[in-house]
């Protein structure tokens, strides 16, 4: 299994992502729902947010995803770094309100990041293993 793909099944197994956006000085933190496409992360959100005002301002993004453990050995997050577009594709936007059905009652926008680097940190595979993936 390629680092990617590893990277890839970390991803598959968990919905929910943290992301930090900045304005200059100010910076924010959210936690979004999200659907995964090769190397692009689809969530929504709605354009009064603090994020979203950032990101109008400054396109590049980082966040993780983190498995919640108290066992060390089994300890997994991923970090990644991208860019935050407003999302065009159609099917795309089909299986993020298929997985996430509510979201079309919120009237949410969707938007891709796409992602130019990863770090996964995985004890499982030995304390404080990493495995990074950036864009070529």
């Amino acid at each position: 299994m390629s680092d990617l793909e590893k990277i890839e099944s970390f991803i598959s197994k968990h919905h929910a992502l943290s992301l930090a956006t900045s304005d200059g000085d100010e910076l924010s933190v959210c936690s979004l729902f999200y659907i995964y496409d090769g190397l692009t992360f689809v969530v929504a959100s709605s354009e009064d947010t603090t994020h979203i005002k950032h990101i109008k301002k400054n396109q590049n993004v980082a966040g993780n995803i983190l498995l919640e453990t108290k066992e060390v050995g089994k300890i997994q997050g991923l970090q990644f770094r991208g860019v935050f577009r407003t999302l065009g594709d159609e099917k795309l936007k089909k299986l993020y309100f298929k997985r996430f059905p509510y979201a079309l009652a919120m009237r949410a926008k969707l938007y891709k990041i796409e992602v130019k680097y990863f770090k996964l940190t995985d004890n499982r595979l030995g304390f404080g293993k990493k495995i990074i993936w950036k864009e070529p």
